[in-house]
C-alpha cells in the first residue's frame, strides 16, 4: 500500500482546524470534567525549530513526512485529550535518537520515534510512511501499526480533540 506523502499546505490547514477544535474543547472542559485543563496546544514551527529539524536531518536520514511536519509544526501537546497525546519537538526526537537510536520493526526500515501518549506508549514513523505504536512503554518491545501515514495519524488526533469516533 502506497501512502501519499504529507503536504505542507494540508498541515497548515490541519493546524488551523486543530486550534479551532482545541478552543472549543477548552471552553467546555471544566464544566465536563470538574477541573481546569492543562495546556493543550499546537505550536507552529519557528526559526529555532527549523534549525533543530536541520540538525536531526544531518544526524540521521529521517522519513520525509517527518521533515515536512517539522517545517510546519514545532510540537503538539494534548495532555487532556483522551489519555494525552504529544508530538515531540525535533530537538527532543534528536535527543532520543542519540540515546536510544531508531526503532526496529519487523519488515520496516528503522523508524523514528516522534510522539507518545499519556500512558508512555511511543509512536514511530517508518521510511514507508507508516506510523507504529509501541505495545508497552518501551523503545525495545513490539510495535503495532497505528496509522497508514502521518496524515491519518494527525486526522485521528483531530477526531480525539473533537470527541468524534
Amino acid at each position: 500500500m502506497v501512502v501519499e506523502r504529507l503536504d505542507a499546505e494540508w498541515l497548515h490547514g490541519w493546524c488551523e482546524q486543530a486550534a479551532a477544535a482545541l478552543a472549543k474543547f477548552m471552553q467546555s472542559f471544566q464544566a465536563r470534567h470538574g477541573f481546569e485543563p492543562g495546556t493543550n496546544v499546537v505550536v507552529l514551527a519557528s526559526e529555532a525549530s527549523h534549525h533543530a529539524t536541520e540538525t536531526l536531518v544531518e544526524l540521521t536520514p529521517i522519513p520525509s513526512d517527518l521533515t515536512t511536519m517539522y517545517w510546519v509544526i514545532h510540537e503538539v501537546s494534548l495532555p487532556d485529550v483522551e489519555n494525552g497525546y504529544f508530538v515531540h519537538p525535533a530537538s527532543l526526537v534528536e535527543e532520543h535518537f542519540r540515546e536510544y537510536g531508531a526503532v526496529q520493526i519487523d519488515g520496516e526500515e528503522p523508524a523514528m520515534v516522534f510522539a507518545s501518549d499519556g500512558g508512555g506508549h511511543l509512536f514511530a514513523l517508518a521510511g514507508s510512511g507508516r506510523v507504529w505504536r509501541s505495545t508497552t512503554a518501551s523503545w525495545f518491545d513490539q510495535f503495532d501499526l497505528a496509522a497508514a501515514g502521518l496524515q491519518e495519524f494527525l486526522e485521528g488526533l483531530s477526531r480525539q480533540i473533537s470527541g468524534r469516533p
